[in-house]
């Protein structure tokens, strides 16, 4: 059998994006760069013999997917971060799925309800601190980081940016708007300077000695320290898992959804399970330093390192459902002013 797999970029326009073969086996839309999803869809190519075509797109996945409505040659979406999955799920352009596959490899706080998207690998929203002006035990909640202690200490990216609307809608569905607006204000007065930059930024403020704590995403741990210039960022800080009050520590996600307009469903909804497997959860995790979530599976050896935690039990659609508010709290707080 002669099995065909294209790659293709594209970071240009609506009107001139690529056009996916119109005859396949799985058609895939990615916000995942090819080169960190290749090892899972040649694996699952050489045990199926089921070619995939990945199209690789940095922004306007929806808007693609609505735009070709029922023509669209895409079977399966992979992308990151909640708020792009609920977005999907809003606009129409998946359909339920669900599986005893699925449900088996998924836990139920890591998939939307109605199987319109499921889970593949997490990452904490965690702190970044300073290993030499933060103690061990410092930092142990959410909450805290509104504490007056930490004046003129913390380093984040912009309120607005999805990574910190995700963890304020997180925060609004543990406490409510009036707790939540507080902490804002509590969170804003602890600032070293104006939010900027990205996670990595922080990272680097840290070492250069602007603040001492920072809030980020565990994998820029494995991507700062593979990047000989941001190592040396990387070992002046130490990774701690605060937890919400009553619940655990905030995780987001990187997750995939079979497309409303799918032609090759049955081949389809092979890739999602396999992409929820254990064996290639593992290696999906390892590529981008992430842990994977089916039971049995394991985190890599650098993963592991960083230690454990109990992830928040909450459901991220009902987080989801925070957005809105979570930018209207921020944008009212002026917490990037």
């Amino acid at each position: 059998m002669h099995i065909r797999k294209t790659v293709l970029a594209t970071t240009t326009a609506l009107i001139a994006l690529p056009v996916l073969p119109a005859v396949a086996d799985v058609n895939v839309y990615s916000y995942r760069q090819p080169e960190l999803i290749a090892p899972l869809t040649d694996a699952f190519t050489a045990q199926t013999g089921i070619a995939v075509n990945v199209a690789f797109l940095e922004k306007g996945m929806v808007e693609r997917l609505k735009a070709e409505g029922d023509r669209s040659p895409a079977d399966v979406i992979l992308t990151v971060d909640i708020s792009r999955l609920a977005e999907a799920v809003e606009a129409g352009v998946t359909q339920p799925l669900v599986t005893q596959t699925l449900t088996e490899n998924v836990p139920a706080e890591f998939h939307d309800p109605d199987g319109n998207w499921w889970g593949l690998t997490t990452r904490a929203r965690i702190v970044y601190a300073s290993r030499d002006r933060v103690a061990e035990g410092d930092v142990t909640t959410y909450e805290g980081l509104a504490d007056p202690k930490w004046q003129g200490r913390i380093c984040t990216r912009s309120g607005t940016h999805t990574y910190m609307i995700g963890l304020t809608s997180a925060y609004l569905a543990h406490h409510g708007e009036e707790a939540t607006k507080t902490w804002l204000e509590g969170v804003k007065s602890n600032l070293a300077r104006k939010p900027q930059g990205n996670d990595r930024a922080q990272v680097k403020a840290i070492w250069a000695g602007e603040c001492d704590i920072s809030l980020g995403n565990t994998y820029y741990m494995g991507e700062m320290l593979a990047d000989p210039e941001q190592k040396e960022w990387a070992d002046s800080v130490r990774l701690d898992f605060p937890v919400f009050e009553n619940g655990g520590t905030h995780v987001n996600i990187s997750g995939v959804a079979l497309t409303k307009a799918s032609k090759n469903r049955d081949e389809a909804v092979q890739f999602i399970e396999y992409l929820t497997s254990p064996e290639a959860q593992e290696v999906y995790a390892s590529a981008n330093s992430e842990y994977p979530i089916a039971p049995g599976s394991t985190a890599s050896d650098l993963v592991s390192s960083w230690g454990a935690f109990t992830s928040d039990s909450i459901n991220l659609m009902e987080i989801a459902a925070h957005r809105a508010d979570a930018l209207r709290l921020t944008e009212e707080v002026d917490y990037d002013g």
